[in-house]
């Protein structure tokens, strides 16, 4: 499977390496990224961006922590066999979520926030 394009907001609020993890992360649970499937390394993937390789690197070691990734010597980085993957109906309301969004002109910093305010409460 070939790896879907990443793309940065350079006008955006959310740091470089955030919008990689997080753009990666969506990858994974929506199921365009299976397990084994490799990811550009960190040089490529800074190239293509044009931004620093730490910054990649960065994105890369927070979703290794996260288990999402693993980056082996020779073997490259690859999706985790362990990545997780949510229940089709929170990715549905995910999905309608962020369509609400759009439509009501939020920009991505908000919608993330309100969904970040949600969850706490949702945990209280």
């Amino acid at each position: 499977m070939s790896t879907p394009r990443i793309e940065l907001d350079t006008g955006s609020a959310i740091p470089p390496y955030e919008q990689i993890r997080a753009q990666i992360a969506g990858l994974v649970a929506r199921g365009s990224l299976g397990p084994g499937d490799r990811l550009p390394t960190v040089r490529a993937l800074a190239a293509d961006l044009g931004i620093a390789a730490n910054t990649v690197a960065r994105g890369y070691k927070e979703l290794e922590a996260g288990g999402v990734i693993l980056t082996r010597r020779r073997l490259g980085t690859v999706v985790a066999s362990g990545a997780t993957r949510p229940d089709p109906a929170v990715m549905s309301r995910a999905e309608d979520f962020a369509r609400a969004a759009v439509a009501s002109g939020l920009d991505e910093t908000t919608a993330v926030d309100l969904v970040r305010s949600a969850l706490r409460l949702a945990q209280a």
